[in-house]
């Protein structure tokens, strides 16, 4: 009957995302928090999760050392600056900004979020008041947000500026963060490849985390074909020396910012590149699911309660206990290697070592032993309610095209001389206001600067072709996908040419992205030509007639 009513309503695919979240927030519940509690999981490894853990959108950390462009590269992502976000050569990000949709502008500070049962960061509250003085959440109307969020990081310090203390667990946080996300983008810049000490400890918190791991070089366009081909080795080179995995790291190159390329050697290579990145991105909200999932299930699977029991095990009752204490600290690796004889569990599946030696040495040993009915209920939700959900999450997949990401440079051009195939497929309206006022044309005053570029180009019946047009706006240096888009917009009669007003309002369009500003979705009363305002006009008219 359920099922019916969904797709009555025609929101399917929405409805199956929300059972599916539903239905792990249950299991999780039932089966995997009592043991969590039992065990003390969260004395040893991430907080319990809560219900905004399963009902928030997919999450985005940008993580970087100062001054690789992390804000630049969210400030391009969004087409617009959010509250609070300053840019410069130096350290100038000094707190961790979640950056989220809301209908009405404003900031949140660190305290109040931790006792806001709608965010996600409650289980903040542990790092002190000096993180969260340093952490807030930004609310900004945009579209792109709409599907996800992002975090916004403080400049990971350099070597000389190491010494200088946080006030905090830095790396903690990161891992913190990069547990509860979906996705996380490393930021670093051809001309800043030295792992710093922050750095290094940095990347070793993302540890277990590298299935959401994307590493960027950015501010590529600054070197020519040949040093990028010397930093691009530098940089891997460097990374290998952290990240202790056989397989080679997937590193994506490219300059993201709306600034023009200063050497465009490799524009194409630039182009697929964020193409790529992009794509990942926008299908993070159809994959959120799954993500959870597949988060849910490694909690479950982490050998916690197996070894906490083999401790309580060897731990005497009276006497000798802290010798006791120290010794099996010592021979936790033993330990470990009889657990996996005696269960049967894959050395995977067993946390960091040396990690628990240090967090047991703190701790009073007053552990608990196996409860079977516990250990029970677990094996049912890795081998039976896991599986029962797949199919759903299939379904997910096949049917959540409406849940890609949209807006900013998520839009792309569906039409032009930017695209493969037919360059000139056009779609209809582009969505501008039917009553259009008659104030003055904004870019009037520039137009006689286009109008020459525009005869230079030689039109043919007072139009450009797109292929001639694309030459001169290639040569503006914006990325194609941006030119793509403002292409649909200048194209205002869908005709798959330029008039002298339409290329004046590309020129316009370019200049005003060149200059840090969003495009428009939809082409504003005021921008469209006056020629095209008059036939818009007189179109409405007859409709208004008939």
């Amino acid at each position: 009957m359920a099922d019916k009513e969904m797709k009555n309503r025609g929101g399917k695919c929405l409805k199956e995302v929300h059972i599916v979240s539903e239905a792990l927030k249950t299991l999780y519940r039932q089966k995997l928090l009592p043991l969590e509690k039992y065990y003390g999981f969260s004395d040893f490894h991430s907080s319990s999760l809560e219900d905004a853990d399963f009902d928030n959108k997919p999450m985005i950390l940008v993580v970087g050392q100062c001054s690789t462009g992390k804000t630049t590269s969210i400030r391009y992502l969004l087409e617009q600056e959010y509250p609070g976000s300053r840019i410069g050569p130096e350290p100038t990000t000094d707190s961790f900004t979640a950056i989220m949709h809301g209908e009405i502008e404003g900031i949140i500070h660190g305290n109040t979020l931790t006792v806001d049962s709608n965010k996600p960061f409650r289980k903040l509250s542990p790092f002190g008041t000096t993180f969260l003085n340093r952490f807030q959440c930004v609310h900004l109307p945009n579209r792109v947000l709409e599907s996800i969020s992002i975090i916004d990081t403080p400049g990971i310090l350099s070597v000389a500026k190491r010494k200088i203390s946080r006030g905090y667990d830095f790396p903690a946080v990161i891992r913190w963060f990069a547990e509860h996300v979906d996705r996380i983008i490393l930021l670093c810049d051809a001309h800043k490849l030295e792992i710093s000490d922050e750095f290094s400890h940095t990347i070793m918190a993302l540890r277990g985390n590298e299935d959401k791991l994307r590493v960027v070089l950015n501010k590529a366009d600054m070197v020519d074909s040949q040093e990028l081909m010397r930093v691009y080795g530098a940089l891997m080179w460097s990374l290998g020396k952290v990240f202790c995995t056989p397989e080679v790291l997937r590193v994506y190159i490219g300059s993201f910012w709306s600034s023009p390329m200063r050497m465009t050697d490799n524009w194409k290579l630039f182009e697929q590149e964020e193409q790529d990145l992009f794509a990942g991105i926008q299908n993070l909200p159809r994959n959120s699911a799954l993500r959870k999932l597949n988060d849910l299930v490694k909690r479950a699977q982490l050998a916690h309660a197996y070894i906490i029991s083999s401790l309580k095990e060897d731990m005497p009752l009276v006497f000798c206990r802290e010798k006791k204490k120290r010794d099996l600290i010592y021979d936790l690796p033993i330990i470990y290697s009889r657990i996996q004889q005696r269960y049967q569990i894959s050395p995977g599946d067993f946390p960091d070592c040396a990690k628990m030696q240090e967090q047991l040495m703190s701790h009073d040993f007053k552990f608990k032993g196996l409860k079977p009915k516990l250990l029970a209920g677990l094996d049912e939700l890795l081998n039976t309610d896991i599986a029962k959900l797949m199919p759903l999450l299939r379904q997910e997949e096949d049917q959540a095209d409406k849940l890609l990401v949209q807006g900013g440079p998520f839009l792309g051009s569906h039409s032009g001389p930017f695209t493969e195939g037919n360059p000139f497929n056009h779609y209809g309206s582009n969505g501008e206001s039917d009553h259009v006022s008659d104030e003055e044309w904004v870019v009037s005053k520039d137009k006689p600067k286009y109008d020459e570029i525009f005869y230079n180009l030689s039109p043919h019946e007072g139009k450009l072709s797109g292929i001639k047009v694309k030459g001169w706006m290639m040569s503006t240096r914006p990325p194609s996908s941006v030119l793509g888009r403002i292409w649909k917009l200048a194209d205002v009669d869908h005709d798959g040419m330029l008039d002298d007003e339409e290329f004046a309002l590309a020129g316009h369009l370019i200049e005003v992205k060149l200059e840090g500003f969003g495009l428009p979705h939809e082409l504003p009363a005021q921008l469209v030509p006056p020629s095209k305002r008059q036939r818009k006009n007189s179109g409405t008219e007859k409709r208004d007639n008939d």
